[in-house]
């Protein structure tokens, strides 16, 4: 059986705001094991972010974590201070953020910035580390490293650039990686290079990767397992298989539905009617409700429990409840994926 890197138990994340306190994550169970891609899915604003933020300790000033615990390779880190979490990050744990011109400094060479990692995490000499950051130009596709390596990010494309962060962040060989919407700014062509490339670094290094996106194409092309995520709380979660040919919450049916993938059975792209809830006075049961056209009388008193399914299967709906009605998913399920 793969190690647990990370464990999240009862996490929950609030940001204080003059409007109120935003419940932005609520109680969330998650694991990740050494070596897998766990993809965490959901629409904008629903706490995928904010977990992996809350995991780096990377939140900010008016964000805290109101419960829970994160464990790290077993150590409890809910609580280190930010001297700990530096020894932590970029050496056991890094992340790919979303933009990577934000991420990158407009002013130092490509080079000198994984350099700059090198030397804060490993025992290097100044050829060493310069060695090291070309093998990781060269490891991530970067044409031409050695003429490359002295140049600033604004001579880089968008694609390349990421590939500079990825670079940099596995420059002090990480055992998890957090990806924040790594591919969302890119193309096509770029994104699918990108995420073969988070394919091949696991093969060659059995890193553990924490994939958070809202492109479900994506998904299907990495994941080992996929946690479904909506108004803070997990809903969803069991392998890729699982997730796509026998969803069974029916907010990831909603998810599946939107993809273009099925717009050719409708003659239109699907969509889920409503807005997410607000997170300064979270519904008491199921905060999908309001949307869900198979919502029962329950799910608007009380928040449904996880129902397991199998070993790796799980999902938070009363329609599992052995006392529910019996609800057929919608018919397209499989029908875009055979």
């Amino acid at each position: 059986m793969a190690e647990k890197l990370l464990e999240l138990e009862k996490l929950a994340v609030s940001f204080a705001t003059p409007e109120g306190e935003v419940e932005a994550v609520r109680g969330v169970d998650l694991a990740v094991e050494e070596g897998e891609i766990l993809c965490l899915v959901g629409e904008s604003g629903c706490g995928k972010t904010v977990t992996c933020h809350a995991v780096m300790h990377l939140l900010p000033s008016n964000g805290f974590i109101k419960e829970g615990t994160i464990k790290l390779c077993g150590q409890d880190i809910t609580h280190y201070g930010e001297r700990e979490m530096r020894a932590l990050r970029g050496g056991t744990m890094s992340m790919i953020f979303q933009d990577p011109l934000g991420t990158l400094n407009p002013t130092m060479p490509i080079g000198q910035q994984i350099m700059e990692v090198l030397f804060k995490h490993q025992q290097m000499t100044r050829q060493e580390a310069k060695q090291r950051a070309l093998e990781l130009l060269t490891m991530v596709g970067t044409e031409e490293p050695e003429a490359r390596f002295d140049l600033q990010p604004h001579f880089f494309s968008g694609g390349m650039r990421q590939r500079c962060v990825i670079a940099a962040a596995l420059a002090a060989s990480p055992r998890l990686l957090f990806a924040d919407e790594a591919t969302t700014a890119l193309d096509v062509t770029v994104k699918a290079r990108i995420l073969d490339l988070l394919l091949q670094i696991r093969r060659q290094t059995n890193i553990a990767i924490v994939f958070v996106t809202h492109d479900l194409g994506s998904v299907a092309r990495i994941a080992d397992r996929v946690a479904v995520m909506y108004a803070g709380k997990i809903v969803e979660v069991g392998t890729a298989e699982e997730i796509f040919y026998e969803p069974r919450h029916p907010y990831t049916w909603g998810l599946l539905s939107s993809l273009p993938a099925f717009a050719r059975e409708k003659g239109a792209l699907q969509y889920i009617p409503g807005m997410p809830p607000s997170l300064i006075n979270p519904p008491a049961g199921d905060a999908f409700a309001s949307r869900n056209p198979y919502a029962l009388a329950i799910d608007y008193r009380e928040m449904p429990p996880f129902f397991m399914l199998s070993p790796t299967h799980a999902a938070a709906t009363w329609l599992l409840d052995k006392r529910a009605p019996s609800i057929k998913p919608p018919i397209s399920m499989k029908a875009g994926f055979n």
